[in-house]
């Protein structure tokens, strides 16, 4: 504990906590700070000017990062007969129905992404109570209620990224790895700030982006000069 405080506390004689800078330097203060032994995870927080307990404020969706996450994402499919062998040749990591769906029921939730066909959605809807709160209920919203169930399990393992604003109005998600090139976590911020913008609800009003930071897993936080984060589309 005494040299994680050491070190965090050396992390931060290089930053000003007070000063908002470019995502430029921001992105390579971070990097500079990932001094642990295991590749850190660089994240973005974002505080919105939006009240998630409207419906007309929900701020939802999904990005692609262009670089990708740098994490091995495993994808559970509910689906069956033909779409369930498509899954399996798609590199799907569990597939099934019932039995899948019995397995979570008993806490065996070894995935990070769920993804079903469109008529599994009654077996699934009773899960909706363990999957709901652990931001993996499939949604026909977020591509991962479809029939194109190879198209799903690309996306979710080759960068995909969901997000949603919580009761605060933060929203925040993983955009890389400490050992990214600047450049790539450049263009994953960016494209995440695009999917944000791109998702302001009608019901937003004033100041939407209204304060950002990143961060990496164990390293300090950097705020960033908002004005910097937009990137041509």
């Amino acid at each position: 504990m005494a040299s994680k405080a050491k070190r965090l506390k050396n992390a931060y004689q290089s930053i000003d906590r007070e000063t908002a800078y470019g995502l430029d330097e921001a992105i390579k203060l971070i990097k500079q700070s990932a001094k642990v032994k295991f590749d850190e995870t660089v994240e973005i927080a974002m505080n919105l000017g939006v009240d998630p307990r409207h419906a007309d404020q929900n701020v939802r969706g999904v990005v692609n990062l262009p670089n990708g996450t740098g994490k091995s994402v495993r994808v559970a499919v509910f689906a069956k007969g033909a779409k369930a062998e498509e899954a399996t040749k798609a590199g799907a990591d569990l597939v099934g129905a019932d039995e899948l769906a019995g397995q979570i029921q008993a806490g065996q939730i070894n995935f990070d992404r769920c993804i079903a066909t469109p008529d599994m959605m009654p077996v699934v809807g009773k899960l909706g109570k363990i999957l709901g709160p652990r931001g993996l209920m499939p949604n026909p919203k977020l591509g991962t209620v479809t029939n194109d169930v190879s198209e799903a399990i690309q996306a979710a393992k080759g960068g995909q990224v969901e997000f949603r604003a919580e009761k605060a109005g933060i929203v925040h998600a993983g955009v890389g790895k400490a050992s990214f090139s600047e450049q790539a976590l450049t263009e994953n911020i960016q494209a995440f700030v695009r999917a944000i913008n791109a998702a302001k609800p009608t019901g937003a009003k004033g100041t939407y982006i209204k304060r950002a930071a990143v961060s990496s897993t164990m390293g300090p936080g950097v705020k960033l000069d908002v004005s910097t984060l937009a990137a041509p589309t």
